[in-house]
């Protein structure tokens, strides 16, 4: 009997050590789920600091940086996030075509939807600080970014090599130089754009045409070199490629520090609102805009102003084989029975203009194709919204006033729209929400000047720019603003286009269409206690500002003190550190107590990548 007794307890012993194994075993099973694949595979990934201020200066050490106050002290205080593979570093989430091999989505590549988003359902995520290639350094600045980058920070060549004849860029040493060339203007873009301003017979062959073009849209923009010789002459230009055979267009793009977006005309609208443009631009593209009963040329007629122009280079445009005056001839057709007029033609390049009013379209006869859109479509939802084969007719105010009624650049960007109106806005609520984010913006400058000069930051995101008013405020400084506006929010993207402003509508549960370290300043106000109302991750979304910040760019916070308090447990973690804490002033567009973090971000690389580089 006691030996029977024995044994059933050393079976007791030993199924209550299974267990125990099992649920110690299930745990970190379900803590890797959580985290990603990543979070255990790279791990123990060491970094090494070297330096984090644009300006030279010492870095301070991890404790100082990340010091608390007393009334936060007790928190718990967030460790270490792991660092990814260095494969990982030009990920981009939800244009990861590794993604859709894995996932076997089924995607038509006839109508480009492998370049549309698909992003990563939570378990799939890569939870992950995204590091730098070997030998990252902080950027050239503005403005000698235009013309040369360092090589290092987006080691790919093959651009230089492939479109060598084209003068797009050019490897010397350590950098890569952009001529300023592309394929239909060899001799560079700011003789190509006077040219097409000559054409118009716009003042001075200065294509803003004394202010009434300020955005342009340029698809298929290569390295965006016409959208970086526009800036010169007042215009900003919305750059757009897909991450396609020719990739790292985009990159270079925000590399050099001209405003791009990674998008395709695919089956879904472009995340802007209609009548944002006034001039779109397509240099041999590669674009069959006769497919599907022409929707993609219906997608830009849906974003230019009344009276915007298309401006097309390609060999269609001069005919020289029977194919190309077939695509001619059908082309021709469609836009006539769009009511496009060309405004000029020559050589290697014809411009187009659309109507003023919706007169031409009531004059088509009946069962005429393209159909105008139904009456309740809303032209200004663009969020995971298809695209329709129709043209989108304008407004009452449009129709009556013969185009937008806008006034020139610059005075537009201080004088109230005609489409507040649409969302309940009155001038006045324009003019004071302009007042307001002016002070704002002086405070934030203030706080940031011990770690900066006049040309530390170029590119800026606002990730809840409601009416483009913090953009606004920056108008004297040599930055531009890539606006975002909420899907989920008032549709005010159309009001900061109105303004002279770019951006585009996203949802912050998501990743973003850009390159890792592609902003040197983001500006994320209230935009973490708007997520805590949706099922949605602040961690996530620290990780992926971190993914798109710069090493040295800077995060300025404007939220509420629990917000701060949360973001202060992860900024050791992120390898962030403490610039900058402010009441936020009171104002009238201020519902609670606000406060003003100011976070930046350490330059730092893997031990592997660092090796690489000594």
């Amino acid at each position: 009997m006691s030996r029977g007794r024995g044994d059933g307890y050393q079976k007791n012993r030993l199924w209550t050590g299974i267990l125990v194994l099992g649920f110690i075993f299930g745990c970190v099973y379900l803590y890797s789920r959580s985290h990603g694949s990543s979070a255990l595979e790279y791990g123990g990934k060491s970094l090494r600091k070297i330096g984090s201020s644009y300006l030279g200066g010492e870095e301070e050490s991890d404790e100082s940086s990340t010091k608390l106050s007393d009334d936060v002290e007790e928190y718990f205080i967030l460790k270490s996030i792991p660092v990814c593979d260095d494969r990982l570093s030009e990920l981009i989430p939800c244009l990861d075509r590794n993604l859709i091999y894995q996932t076997r989505l089924k995607l038509d590549l006839a109508l480009m939807e492998h370049y549309e988003r698909h992003c990563p359902q939570p378990e799939r995520r890569f939870n992950c600080l995204i590091p730098p290639p070997a030998g990252y350094r902080v950027p050239i600045k503005w403005p000698k970014s235009r013309d040369e980058v360092w090589k290092a920070n987006i080691p790919h060549t093959h651009l230089a090599t492939e479109k060598s004849d084209q003068n797009w860029m050019i490897v010397k040493g350590d950098k890569i130089a952009f001529p300023g060339g592309g394929t239909h203007f060899h001799h560079g873009a700011a003789k190509y754009i006077a040219a097409m301003a000559h054409m118009l017979k716009f003042p001075n062959n200065n294509l803003n045409n004394m202010g009434r073009i300020r955005t342009v849209l340029d698809v298929g923009c290569g390295v965006a070199s016409f959208g970086g010789y526009l800036l010169s002459s007042d215009i900003i230009a919305m750059s757009l490629a897909p991450n396609d055979v020719h990739q790292n267009q985009i990159q270079f793009a925000l590399e050099r520090g001209i405003p791009a977006y990674l998008g395709v005309l695919g089956t879904k609208r472009l995340p802007y609102p209609s009548r944002s443009f006034e001039f779109a631009h397509c240099s041999r593209c590669r674009i069959d805009w006769l497919q599907r009963n022409g929707i993609l040329l219906l997608e830009l007629d849906r974003l230019l102003r009344p009276g915007g122009y298309f401006a097309y280079s390609s060999p269609e445009a001069y005919a020289q084989d029977e194919e190309d005056l077939r695509i001619w001839r059908e082309m021709s057709a469609l836009v006539e029975r769009m009511c496009w007029k060309i405004a000029t033609k020559r050589d290697q390049t014809v411009i187009w203009v659309k109507p003023l009013t919706n007169d031409c379209y009531m004059e088509r006869e009946p069962g005429t194709q393209p159909p105008l859109c139904q009456s309740d479509d809303n032209p200004d939802a663009v969020w995971d919204v298809k695209m329709e084969a129709c043209i989108t007719p304008y407004s009452e105010h449009d129709h009556k006033a013969s185009g937008s009624g806008l006034a020139p650049w610059p005075a537009r960007l201080t004088t109230p729209p005609p489409r507040l109106a649409d969302l309940g806005y009155t001038n006045e609520m324009f003019e004071k929400d302009t007042e307001i984010w002016q002070r704002r913006v002086n405070n934030y400058w203030n706080l940031l000047s011990p770690k900066t000069e006049p040309d530390t930051v170029r590119n800026l995101m606002d990730m809840k720019a409601n009416l483009g008013s913090f953009a606004a405020a920056l108008k004297d400084r040599d930055v531009w603003v890539m606006n975002v506006v909420p899907e989920d929010g008032p549709n005010t993207l159309k009001i900061i286009y109105d303004r002279g402003l770019i951006g585009s509508v996203h949802s912050w549960c998501e990743s973003y269409s850009t390159y890792p370290r592609t902003y040197d300043l983001i500006h994320a106000w209230n935009i973490f206690s708007d997520l805590q109302k949706k099922d949605c991750s602040s961690e996530d979304l620290l990780i992926e500002m971190d993914r798109i910040l710069r090493p040295t760019g800077f995060v300025i916070v404007r939220d509420k003190p629990p917000i701060v308090d949360l973001i202060r447990k992860y900024i050791s973690a992120l390898h962030w550190e403490a610039v900058a804490t402010a009441d936020a002033e009171r104002d009238s567009e201020q519902e609670d107590d606000e406060v003003v973090f100011i976070i930046q971000k350490k330059l730092w690389l893997t031990s592997e990548s660092f090796g690489d580089t000594e």
